[in-house]
């Protein structure tokens, strides 16, 4: 071959290796081989490039105390992001390259195309920070506090360690911004169990439910998916000022439908419904005769209502309140009132109980009641021949006696 035809074929080979070499840029996506593990870093050579690169361990795994020459072995290949260049000569120089960077971009990938088919993913809390929790979705999430649950959680560090189905809310790669939330999670899964309870209920049924909320005026109760209210006059028979003063949240009880509004997505609970009804066997825990402590519910104008038993109240009669002349029941009683009661009559039929208060105290000197004279039957007159009475008059004067008048009267007119 002549001289002429070697130059040409080596300045062809020359063009063919220049050709094959590619300018690398920020953000390309290289395969490094590893050719030296040397001070904590991987010196690696960027295929097609003809330029090295080095990846410090920091860049390998987000375990800082990891040995680096566990993390890869000379000859091994990695797939790398370029991060930016160390040097100014682009043919001998350098570039900083990361592993980890570039499994965090597939995973922002992934995330990003999840958030776009609506799809939710699952992550582990990492940590509990002031105003919610971080959590490894592959690459750093945060979810608020206020997206944690469909209630207020006094205590986040409950849920360090846990895994969590999330919803995306917010998704920004480039601000490495990722916001989830597992409310929106736990709200859709009350919102099909509660269409599926709702069709389930029938007034009538006695069911388990879950203490969920308290307020002044009764108890949500968790059926489990749906809240049912249990009116506080439908927690016991007893009188209840306040629930929280029988019912603790979480506290597990029975209740029974009274009402079921699938429009309006309430239902009314009683819980009183299901315990034993007070006025069960009354007339042997009251009978007649019996003494009874019992207190003061009501007063109204013909006497006071006094409660015996958790739901049974009898009534005393103004009459029966004291053996002194009363005006109203207010005058010698007050509500609250801590009083004893004798039992005159127990009808369990119509839920009466008759009661006395003065059956139970002896009568004072001078008590107006105990004072009157007993009234004395008239003693019957005598039937006599002359005495004039018909059906519409018992006036019972005698014939004599009414002759004697008019006799009397007409010589008195003839002396005038």
């Amino acid at each position: 071959m002549s001289e002429d035809a070697n130059t040409n074929n080596n300045k062809e080979l020359m063009e063919d290796a220049l050709n094959s070499v590619h300018e690398v840029k920020i953000g390309d996506v290289v395969v490094g081989e590893v050719l030296a593990i040397d001070d904590g870093q991987l010196i690696v050579g960027i295929e097609g490039t003809g330029v090295e690169g080095v990846v410090p361990l920091k860049e390998l795994t987000a375990d800082s105390s990891a040995d680096i020459k566990d993390q890869a072995n000379v000859g091994d290949k990695l797939d790398l992001v370029v991060i930016s260049s160390m040097g100014k000569d682009k043919e001998n120089g350098s570039y900083l390259l990361s592993k980890r960077r570039l499994e965090a971009r597939k995973v922002w990938d992934e995330i990003e195309q999840e958030f776009k088919d609506g799809k939710t993913i699952t992550a582990t809390v990492t940590n509990v920070v002031k105003g919610g929790l971080v959590v490894d979705a592959g690459v750093r999430g945060f979810i608020p506090a206020s997206m944690v649950e469909d209630h207020y959680v006094e205590d986040l560090n409950a849920y360090k360690g846990k895994s969590l189905e999330l919803q995306i809310m917010e998704i920004e790669p480039s601000e490495n911004r990722l916001i989830l939330s597992h409310r929106a999670i736990v709200e859709k899964e009350k919102e099909s169990q509660k269409a599926d309870v709702m069709a389930k209920l029938v007034p009538g049924d006695t069911v388990d439910g879950k203490v969920a909320r308290l307020t002044n005026f009764g108890a949500f109760v968790d059926l489990g998916g749906v809240d049912g209210l249990v009116h506080v006059s439908e927690i016991s028979y007893d009188h209840v000022d306040q629930p929280s003063d029988v019912l603790k949240v979480g506290q597990e009880v029975k209740v029974k439908v009274l009402n079921v509004d699938s429009e309006k997505e309430r239902i009314s609970l009683s819980i009183k419904a299901t315990l034993p009804e007070p006025w069960t066997n009354i007339e042997d825990k009251a009978p007649v005769g019996a003494i009874l402590d019992g207190e003061v519910r009501r007063l109204t104008t013909f006497g006071a209502f006094v409660e015996v038993f958790p739901g049974v109240e009898g009534l005393v009669h103004i009459s029966q309140i004291s053996h002194k002349h009363i005006a109203t029941p207010n005058d010698v009683l007050k509500e609250g009132q801590d009083v004893k009661v004798k039992v005159l009559s127990v009808d369990p039929a119509q839920h009466r109980l008759a009661l006395s208060i003065k059956a139970l105290e002896e009568p004072e000197q001078g008590d107006t009641e105990a004072q009157k004279p007993a009234a004395k039957p008239a003693p019957k007159a005598e039937p006599k021949n002359n005495v004039v009475s018909t059906d519409d008059d018992d006036s019972g004067f005698s014939i004599g006696e009414m002759i004697g008048d008019a006799l009397k009267q007409s010589t008195d007119d003839d002396k005038d």
